[in-house]
This record gives C-alpha cells, structure tokens and sequence, in this order.
C-alpha cells in the first residue's frame, strides 16, 4: 500500500512538473513574441534639411504604432542617405533633392513628401530691416557689409550663421543670391546641425542665418523674417513658387522594404501624413506617378 502511494506521488510530480515546463515555454514564446514586437526598428538618416519633416512623421507614428521605433540618426547628406539605404544599412534615406540619374536604380523607390522653405532670419535684437536685396545679402556674408547699422538698422557688429558649403541650405543660398564664387567671411560661424544654427539664432544678438521656415512658424521662434528682394517667406509664396528657396522633403527606400519600412511611408504619404505635416506649417501635395 505504501508503495502504490509512493508511486502515485511520483506520478503527480512528473506531471506537475511537465505541466509546469508547458506553461513557462508557452510564456517563453509569449514574452519573445512581445519583445520581438518591442524591438521593431526603422532607421533613417540623409539630409539634414529633411529632419524637421521627418521627426514630425515619427512622432507621430509611434503614438499610433507603440511597438515600432522610429530611429532618426545623426545627419550626414542626401548622397549618403541614399547609399545606406542601396548596402541596406538604413531602411529609409532623407533627401531633400530628386534622385539624379545616375542614383536611379532598380532597387530603390523615391517619394517626394512635402516641401519647406529655406528662411533668412537674424536675432530680434536686429531692428528696423525687413527685407534685404541680393547684393546686400553677398555683402553680410562676404563680410564686406560689417555693421546693421549700414543697412539701417542697429549700430552693431553683424555675427553670420553659416552651414558648410556640402550642405543643401548652402546650396540654395548661393544657387539663388550668394553666387557659387562668393568666398564667406573667414568671421562667419560655421555649425554642422540646422538645430545648431537655430540654437544659436536665438541665444546670439545681431546674427543672421537660414534654416527651416515651416520649423519657424510652427515652434514661434522668436526671430525676424527677412524678406528677399521684396518676397516675403510665406506658405502661400511657397504654394505658388514665388519664393525660390524651396526644400523638397524626400525619402528613398528599397522596392521591397520590410513590412514595418513599408507601413511608415505609407503613413507618411497618407492623408493622416500629410494632415500631421500641414499641422506642422510644411507644405504637403499629392505625390506624382
């Protein structure tokens, strides 16, 4: 009798115990599905002119999409945004120009997401100047007009914000006043990151410098925008091209991104996208075919 109810403890243990193992592999695979889940990872990076574009889009995404992480990494350019994405180092590359002919390749996509301007402001301590011609704006940054109060405004020695000249928002300056040979003043501060240069603009009296101008209006920086040859920074001179410093927010991708990949650009170029994009003053369009 003993041993029948020895053998009938022995029993309950093995299957108590096998009863147990079921239920911790079953949690196990649970908790990995979870943090598999958890884990799910979009990068990006390119031009750093597209950030302010893009940072909205993630934020915005991971309120909806909590197990998905939209990594927006350290800036580099449009050219190497699209070279990660071709080595399949980055699932998504910022561009704030066209693809070129010779980057167009079977393997990638290109999506033309909104557009921005490109604003001259200077700190509010620069009085009384509105709007500056071309050879006004050679002369700031070239150095050879040194004071505001040349121009009518403060007597105060003018500090220029710049970017490196790689840089797309250096780009347009020359492209459309600067000129490609004007040579910059050997006093201008030169800051890799746009978010420098708008930290800066604010915390530095009598500067000027040029950065997003959806990012201006939307976060009420506290700057003063100068109209170019008499056109005024606006959306609506933006919407009908009057003003010609126009940044095109563009992305790549590989033609057949990962499902999470995928499912972001199509919120991106969605309706709720694009809402989440005019919300935040970027001017939004329907991509073309």
């Amino acid at each position: 009798m003993k041993t029948k109810s020895l053998f009938i403890f022995a029993m309950g243990a093995v299957i108590l115990g096998l009863f147990s193992c079921a239920i911790n592999t079953n949690a196990t695979r649970s908790n990995s599905a979870i943090n598999t889940q958890a884990e799910q990872e979009i990068k990006i990076a390119g031009s750093n002119s597209v950030y302010p574009a893009l940072e909205v889009l993630a934020s915005a995404y991971e309120v909806k999409n909590p197990t998905t992480k939209v990594s927006i990494l350290t800036p580099s350019s449009s050219k190497a945004g699209i070279a990660g994405v071709k080595d399949e180092l980055l699932d998504i590359g910022t561009l704030s120009r066209e693809l070129q002919q010779e980057e167009k390749a079977d393997k990638i996509e290109y999506y033309l997401l909104a557009k921005d301007g490109f604003l001259v402001a200077t700190h509010p301590s620069v009085k009384n100047i509105i709007n500056v011609t071309t050879e006004q704006l050679k002369g700031i940054y070239s150095g050879s007009i040194k004071n505001w109060q040349e121009l009518g405004g403060p007597d105060a020695k003018i500090v220029v914000l710049d970017r490196p000249k790689e840089e797309f928002a250096e780009h347009l300056l020359r492209k459309y006043y600067l000129g490609q040979d004007l040579k910059i003043s050997s006093e201008a501060v030169v800051l890799r990151r746009e978010s420098e240069l708008i930290a800066a603009i604010q915390n530095t009296p009598y500067s000027i410098g040029a950065f997003s101008l959806a990012y201006a209006i939307y976060h009420k920086l506290p700057v003063n925008h100068l109209s170019l040859n008499g056109v005024e920074p606006s959306l609506e001179n933006i919407k009908n091209n009057k003003y010609p410093m126009i940044i095109p927010i563009g992305i790549t991708i590989k033609k057949t991104p990962a499902k999470s990949v995928q499912e972001f650009v199509n919120y991106a170029r969605s309706q709720s996208g694009k809402k989440e994009l005019a919300k935040h003053n970027f001017v939004v369009f329907t991509q073309k075919k």
